[in-house]
Order: structure tokens, then sequence, then C-alpha cells
């Protein structure tokens, strides 16, 4: 029988891959492919996970901030607000998207490298928990704005640790060569936060880090830990004040292939906060307020794609190509990372998987495919597939690339579905069309 690679899906008496319970051959006829599916219980247990270690391991005082660039629509941010977690936005979309959700406000982080005018006094306007202040320049608009409003937002400041978190050169983001945050090597840190504590319209309530993304190794993590409680000390020791909390970022890898073997969660928080406890000790500092940032180790294992077969083209001795309906317009991390998934003939889900094929896209470009050389049940024109744990940046990343419309997103709860975003029409094409 074929590995299923995430406990939430299932195979029932029919033979038909289940998620959360849901025949996905009946999703696929009532709601059409291509199509997002999403476990709500599997999000939840993932945020559930996070908090638990945060009561743990930090006695809780700690708050995880999930990451809404992975996924983000209306119904998600409920899901969200409902666990108590908070929320980490990066546009003025995602912040939308939050105050239409009725998601507490002072609950949400508000990224960037280059946030406009508009956006900051949006996120000022509705009462953001915290700003991740990038640069000196978005800092100096920031107070300028802050006090033409007669407002002290809190910020943090976004810095650079130094650490080579060995993952995808496009998506290492701690090192000193990348366009986020404050250099810790060349001083730049310690002077925004010199700047920072001498504003009088913002008000700097924490430092932040993230190193990466997709990292399987907990080491990186707790080596990034102990540089930002040292600068933290460091900061207490030269400036006199010591910031009161500590956002640890995301980045935690998950398993998209059946041979992947990231760490359990539960070890890194184990380690990591070991780590924090030990530096909080050596300088005698008091536990900074920890944040944490997971999108993808959220969102992803909570989400699968269903696509029809199109045709089915074998080049004899080469390979063999199967198309699908839909292809880097809903799902561009191939293209982008050549990142790999696992499928699944949604009909046959238990049977082992005996060939070997490349799954095609419908768009004009030669690069569009899901993946090569994928294993997977034989299918044939009409046939429904799944390709596995596409819960992160897929939909979020989704395009209208040769005027193609978006996939529905269904979320599904103890075999139960309803719909979370409705499928595009010709009519959303031209909608903004003058």
């Amino acid at each position: 029988m074929a590995e299923l690679l995430t406990e939430n899906l299932g195979v029932n008496a029919e033979g038909h891959l289940t998620i959360g319970g849901a025949d996905t051959l009946s999703l696929a006829a009532e709601y059409g492919t291509p199509l997002y599916v999403m476990d709500e219980q599997e999000i939840r247990k993932n945020l559930r996970r996070f908090h638990e270690s945060i009561d743990k391991h930090y006695g809780g005082r700690g708050l995880v901030c999930y990451a809404g660039k992975a996924f983000t629509c209306l119904e998600m941010c409920r899901i969200v607000a409902s666990e108590g977690d908070g929320l980490d936005a990066v546009s003025m979309g995602e912040l939308y998207t939050a105050v239409k959700a009725g998601f507490p406000m002072e609950k949400v982080g508000f990224h960037g490298n280059n946030k406009t005018d508009e956006e900051l006094h949006y996120a000022i306007e509705h009462g953001v928990g915290h700003i991740i202040v990038d640069n000196l320049s978005e800092l100096r608009r920031l107070e300028a704005i802050a006090a033409e409003m007669g407002a002290v937002p809190h910020i943090m400041l976004r810095i650079k640790p130094g650490i080579d978190a060995h993952t995808h050169q496009f998506i290492m983001t701690g090192q000193i060569d990348s366009k986020f945050g404050f250099a810790l090597e060349t001083g730049e840190a310690f002077e925004a936060v010199k700047e920072s504590i001498s504003c009088e319209n913002v008000k700097l309530v924490g430092v932040h880090c993230h190193i990466g993304s997709q990292i399987f190794d907990i080491s990186p993590f707790e080596a990034a830990a102990g540089v930002m409680l040292d600068f933290i000390a460091k900061v207490r020791d030269e400036l006199g004040y010591e910031i009161p909390g500590l956002n640890l970022g995301g980045g935690f890898g998950i398993k998209y292939l059946s041979t992947d073997d990231p760490k359990p969660l539960e070890a890194y928080m184990e380690r990591v906060s070991a780590v924090v406890k030990e530096k909080c000790s050596e300088h005698g500092l008091a536990q900074p307020y920890i944040y944490l940032e997971p999108g993808r180790s959220v969102a992803a294992s909570a989400g699968i794609t269903l696509y029809t077969v199109g045709a089915r083209k074998e080049i004899p001795g080469i390979r063999t190509y199967i198309s699908v309906d839909g292809g880097m317009t809903d799902n561009p991390r191939y293209i982008l990372y050549q990142s790999e998934y696992e499928a699944v003939a949604a009909a046959r889900a238990g049977e082992e998987r005996t060939e070997k094929v490349t799954i095609a896209g419908r768009c004009c470009e030669s690069g569009d495919l899901i993946g090569e050389n994928m294993p997977i049940q034989h299918v044939d024109s009409g046939d429904i597939i799944a390709v596995l744990a596409t819960g992160a940046y897929n939909y979020s990343m989704s395009s209208n690339y040769n005027r193609v419309m978006k996939p529905a997103v269904v979320f599904v709860n103890n075999a139960e579905a309803r719909l979370g975003v409705r499928r595009e029409t010709p009519e959303d094409i031209i909608r903004n069309d003058v």
C-alpha cells in the first residue's frame, strides 16, 4: 500500500483518497477542479502544538503569530483568531483581510521591507500590535506619520543575525547579504536601536529575526536565539534599555516527501528555549516575551490540490507527461524553487505508485510543471489526482498568468466541506479592465 504523507490523509472503503475524512472524488465532483482543499482540524492541531509548547517552555509568556503570507483568506483569519493566536501580515491586502475578518488587531504584527506611507497609516489607524521596522528610512517615515496622527505605535526592529540557514538562496533571509533588516556585523542594528529609543512617536518593544524557510536543522535556530539575546544584553549594558520582546520568526521545515525527516516541533521548542534560558541567566536578563511566526508549518500539511488529468503523452524512452487543468498559476513553487511534491491518484490512493511521470501544467511555458519523475498510480484522461502538502505558498502565490482563473478553496472539518474562497469567473478576470 502506498504511504500517505500526513495523518490527516486516508483511504476509504472505496479506495478513494480522503482528507479530514472527506472523499476527494466527491469534493472534485461538487466543487470542480483545480481545487484547493484545507483541513481545518489539521490547521488547529498545528497551531495548538506551537502555543502548547510556548506554555511549556516559556511559561506561557509568548504569542504564536501565524504568518499570513503562507495562506490567508477571511476564513483562515477566523480560524487563527478562534485559537487565540496572532497574525503576521505583510501588506495592505493582508491587513485589510484581517480587519474584515474581525481579527483582534492588537495581535497583528506588520512586516515588509518597503512599506508604503498608505500602509503605515492604515496599520496605525487600525491599531496593529506592532510594526516590524526594516530600515532607517522606514523608521523616520513612521515617526513622522505617527506624529502627524498623534499616535505612538509599538515597533520591533528586524535584525539580520548573520546565520546561514542551509536552505535555498532565495529563502535565506538572516545573512548579511539580504534585502531584509538591519545587519549586526556592521553596527547598523545597534545604531537603529539608538535612534528608535530616541524617537518620541514610536516605542521599541522588541527585536525580530527570521533566518529562512524550510529549515530542517535546529542548530541555526539555536544560534540565532543566542545572537539575538547577546544583542539585547549589549543594548541594555551600553544604552540602559532592556528590550522586552524577542521575535524568533519561523522557517520550520515540513514534510513534502516521504523521505523528508523534519525535526519534531517539540524538539525545536525545547532546544531553542534552553538557549534562551541559558543566555538570560548568563546576562542577567529577564526572559523576553517570545513571538513565533509559523506559516508553512501550520498550513502546508493541511492542504492538498485536486486536478483533473487531461492529456497523457508518452515519449518512449524519455518520459510520460500527465497534463492537468492547473499548473504554475496555482502552484508556482516548482518553477521558482524546483520544489518537490508527492502526488496520488485520488481513486486508487491505497495502491502502489507504479509509474513515474512528469505532471505538466496548462500554461504556455515549458517550465510549467508540478514536478518531474513523480511516482504515481496509473492515470488516464479524466482521472483526479491530488498533489499533497500544498496548503502553504500555493493559493497565496497563485496568479492569473495566461488569464487563467484562480481555483476555489474548500475547508473540510470532520468530513464536512464548506466553501472558503469562490472560484474565479471570466468576469473576475476583466473586472478591473477599462
